[in-house]
């Protein structure tokens, strides 16, 4: 006869307010088991007692069937002896304290809710709020911890009998759901004209999509914030649309109704150009403990640690086609597809010069109901399996690059010389979140963007230290706060050189201490002392008495990298991006780095470039190109070939000013020593109007002004973009023989490729060679380091590596020579992850004794 055991159980990662307490209920209920399963600060806590076969089951059953969304880290338990007192199994009310838990991250409506949303005879049929314990908001709608419905915007709904009979039940999918109500008890639509007079309307759903249907623009509310919708086949709407927020040639994000309708418009990577090619999802067992998300998605695997393609809208698979899992992943993010042959041409004004677009699937009942509603309200449900070409633009409502629109007020203020139409609600958003971006390359997923979907999304580090709050860097901003051996980063916060971006800097690192309860120990920050966030550290570190560390940009680019790959052994860093202070007090941002732990080393650097016009010349290409040509002793070519720029002889003079004062030659191999002699040598004019960089990302602009393929940037990064958009377009080509050199001192200058493309005829052809002979040059240098190091890992970080041709030429180009590559997979590679490594950094310093 087996003898009972007791058994206290312990699950600490993803598993509060995911259904996790119900499903640990059923499972005991069917193996026959008494005890209780309670929430608390930690994770859940599960007290059982029964024959050892069904408590060994249960654990085992805990770690392989999960609910959808938990993200199960540890299990422990410990067995006693039985007590004897324990009989049935209850779910026993939340115990209270010290946080170690986290708050789930907002999701996609399931399967379940979809269905009844559109089934005539359900109670919540068409209800624009539905939700469960498996799906809808959560971070956004949470004020603090535990996630109980009074520390939600849902406490002013008081559920009707019905509903909090099901949320009582422990036997139903709303068991808990704290946003849960139906439409006799929940939020409701309202909806508004340009002048915020109120709509008389039955059905504002079917109002407001009457008016996308002709043409107009509606401001939507949503989970994180407000979007600006048009239909994206009307050009007339998408261009007043463009006008009115000011945004020219920046692309717009666009929703289609299902991966079908997606390929309409652009193009999937095939199963056979992928590590999943040929696996069953249905066949594949996957392993949960310990490993991340975007590993397993990188194998051809679902983001929610799932066997096989986990998808929340019911549709059936369309394959492992790696960008079809991003798509239909509950986080739902923005995905960067390849065009169609038709998409410029069927969804003008969209994306305009790029090769790729951004599209995303519905993720909210409402937007699902838009979509019924445009579509002629078709009957059943096999309307969200087919192909359809409507589109809609789905743009962040961020006017002038402020923080997302999250209220009533706000919209009113901010949104009515953009809108035709609001549709609100009355469920308050508490936390701003933008939809993520994503896309696919180098065989892995990559962020653009992180935000919704995925914050607050721990990052468990290698090892474990006091509490930092990371302020970040200027652009693209996000904070990070470390608790033990766990990274918290923040939503995208944006760029600082707006009001409400500092603001949201701000609250958004009041929230993080106050939802996580940590009190951080030290504050990390980026070396540049005019950032916000380096202002905002100091501030913090003052009122708090806390130490202040500062970390280079580019060490935190790599650490950042070092972090979220859990590597404690040094690593060779490239970090490519637009511009970082260096230690030296100069313009860095092609930097080749050793990286150890808090230390770096910088072995080499980009052959500085000169900037005419400092700043500016960041934002017209055509500058950066002019510097060139002078420095190759080809000045008298800078009026002819840009002639539509009336600066340019202006130019000519300022760089003709600026050699003569620090006596270099016209010679481009003398711009190196030129940028040395700024050791306090050369005057300060010319430092202030033609300082040097290293930048990879002035590279890249140099090169789109040399082929004429932008002079002027619409936005931050459209040269590059349209460069890579151009050498996609063309396909591959050799790198150019002898198009850089290495010195003995680490520099890499690709001045030989430069001139090269100064003489070339064929635009396409010349951003092809650049990108080939880019990564050549890059994968040498690399090379060579490795050896003189001894490092077998190489980390890419940097907004430069966003780009997917350089990625994935100079990835294939290392690991050919057998050499492990680090690249960012759940951060961005750009400054959005820069809070992360300088939390690592200042973490490891504190640890060392720094």
């Amino acid at each position: 006869m087996t003898v009972p055991i007791h058994a206290q159980i312990r699950v600490t990662g993803q598993v509060q307010g995911v259904g996790f307490r119900p499903f640990v209920y059923r499972l005991a209920h069917e193996l026959g088991l008494a005890g209780w399963v309670r929430n608390d600060s930690e994770g859940v806590e599960i007290s059982v007692e029964g024959e050892r076969p069904q408590v060994m089951s249960l654990i085992a059953r805990l770690q392989s069937e999960p609910p959808a969304l938990a993200r199960v880290e540890n299990i422990t338990h410990e067995f006693s002896e039985v007590e004897n007192n324990l009989h049935g199994f209850t779910i026993s009310a939340s115990k209270s304290g010290r946080v170690h838990t986290g708050i789930t991250p907002d999701s996609a409506i399931c399967a379940d809710c979809l269905h009844e949303l559109f089934d005539p005879a359900d109670r919540r049929y068409r209800h624009p709020f539905i939700n469960c314990i498996h799906c809808g908001p959560r971070y956004t709608l949470t004020a603090r911890m535990p996630y109980d419905r009074a520390n939600t915007s849902m406490a002013k709904f008081v559920q009707c009998p019905q509903c909090q009979a099901e949320y009582d039940s422990p036997t139903t999918r709303r068991f808990h759901a704290q946003p849960n109500a139906c439409p006799q008890c929940g939020p409701s639509l309202q909806m508004f004209d340009a002048q915020w007079q109120r709509v008389a309307t039955d059905d504002p759903a079917a109002a407001s999509a009457e008016r996308i249907r002709a043409g107009q623009v509606v401001a939507i509310k949503g989970i994180g914030g407000f979007h600006l919708v048009c239909d994206a086949r009307n050009a007339a709407a998408v261009a007043r649309l463009r006008g009115g927020k000011q945004r020219e040639e920046k692309p717009f994000a666009v929703m289609v109704l299902n991966t079908n309708s997606a390929r309409h418009y652009a193009e999937f990577i095939s199963n056979s150009r992928h590590s999943g090619a040929g696996r069953n999802p249905a066949e594949t067992k996957t392993p949960r403990s310990g490993q991340d998300d975007v590993d397993l998605l990188a194998q051809g695997i679902s983001f929610q640690l799932d066997s096989g393609l986990r998808r929340n809208d019911g549709l059936n698979s369309c394959g492992m086609e790696p960008e079809a899992t991003l798509l239909e992943s509950p986080e739902r993010p923005i995905v960067l597809l390849r065009q169609s042959s038709t998409c410029a041409t069927e969804l003008q004004g969209i994306a305009p010069g790029l090769s790729s677009i951004g599209l995303m699937l519905p993720y909210t009942p409402l937007q699902y109901l838009l979509f019924h509603e445009l579509l002629g309200k078709p009957q059943g449900s096999d309307w969200l399996q087919q192909e359809t070409k409507l589109a809609l633009v789905m743009t962040s409502a961020n006017p002038g690059g402020e923080p997302l629109v999250k209220n009533d007020a706000e919209a009113r203020e901010s949104l009515s010389t953009l809108a035709d139409a609001f549709l609100t609600h009355n469920r308050d958003i508490l936390h701003r979140c933008d939809d993520s971006v994503m896309k696919w390359q180098a065989n892995a997923p990559a962020f653009i963007r992180r935000a919704r979907g995925f914050t607050p999304r721990r990052i468990t580090l290698p090892c474990t230290g006091p509490s930092i709050l990371a302020c970040g860097a200027w652009l693209k901003n996000t904070v990070c706060l470390t608790r033990g051996n766990e990274a918290f980063v923040s939503q995208h916060i944006g760029d600082l050189d707006h009001a409400g971006a500092r603001q949201m800097l701000d609250d958004t690192v009041a929230h993080l201490c106050d939802i996580l309860d940590v009190q951080p120990q030290a504050v990390a920050h980026d070396l540049h002392p005019d950032f916000y966030s380096t202002q905002f550290a100091q501030n913090f570190a003052a009122q708090h008495n806390l130490p202040l560390i500062g970390v280079q940009h580019h060490h935190a680019h790599i650490a950042a990298l070092c972090a979220e790959h859990r590597l404690t052994e040094p690593v060779l860093g490239l970090a490519l991006d637009g511009v970082g202070l260096g230690s030296d007090g100069s313009a860095w941002g092609g930097e080749l780095l050793r990286v150890e732990g808090a230390d770096f080393q910088r072995l080499g650097h980009l052959a500085p470039l000169t900037m005419p016009g400092g700043d500016r010349a960041a934002r017209e290409p055509w500058r950066m190109a002019a510097a060139v040509l002078f420095d190759m002793g080809r000045g008298d070519e800078i009026v002819r070939r840009f002639p539509h720029q009336a600066g340019a002889a202006t130019i000519v003079s300022m760089l003709q000013r600026q050699t003569s004062n620090v006596g270099a030659s016209l010679l481009a191999k003398n711009i190196r020593e030129q940028a040395r002699s700024y050791n306090g040598q050369a005057p300060v004019q010319s430092r202030l109007n033609c300082p040097p960089t290293t930048s990879a990302g002035r590279l890249f602009d140099a090169a789109a002004g040399l082929l004429g393929i932008s002079e002027i940037q619409a936005y931050e990064g459209q040269a590059a973009m349209l460069l890579q958009g151009m050498a996609e377009r063309h396909g591959r080509v050799a790198p150019l023989a002898d198009g850089y050199t290495l010195s003995d001192d680490g520099v890499l200058d690709f001045y030989p490729l430069l001139a090269a493309l100064a003489d070339s005829n064929d635009a396409a052809h010349g951003a092809a060679l650049f990108h080939a002979t880019l990564a050549a040059g890059l994968a040498a240098w690399a090379q060579r380091a490795t050896v003189q190091c001894g490092f077998n890992h190489v980390a890419l970080g940097g907004g430069c590596f966003l780009n997917a041709v350089l990625t994935e030429a100079l990835h294939e180009n290392l690991t050919a020579h057998s050499l492990h590559v680090l690249t960012a997979q759940r951060l961005p590679p750009n400054d959005g992850a820069i809070a992360l490594g300088q939390a690592w950094v200042a973490m490891q310093r504190i640890n060392q004794g720094d």
